[in-house]
């Protein structure tokens, strides 16, 4: 059985990484983690926006308020 995980040390683990956020509202960005807070807040650098699986945009900086996530 594997130990439960803390989501913190999780993140911060991710960093430097890809990684694929999906949002409350169904939105997903995808993006490499460059720093996570002590809130989870999260920023995102070289991100590409997904709206219905669709591509609709490129933003090189991206900042996500913790309370926005989805996953």
């Amino acid at each position: 059985m594997s130990l439960p995980l803390n989501p913190k040390s999780f993140l911060n683990g991710l960093t430097g990484k890809p990684v694929i956020v999906k949002f409350k509202w169904g939105m997903e960005n995808k993006g490499y983690l460059v720093s996570v807070d002590d809130y989870m807040n999260m920023q995102l650098a070289d991100t590409e926006e997904y709206i219905d699986g669709a591509l609709s945009g490129h933003l090189v900086e991206f900042l996500i308020r913790c309370n926005n996530v989805l996953y």
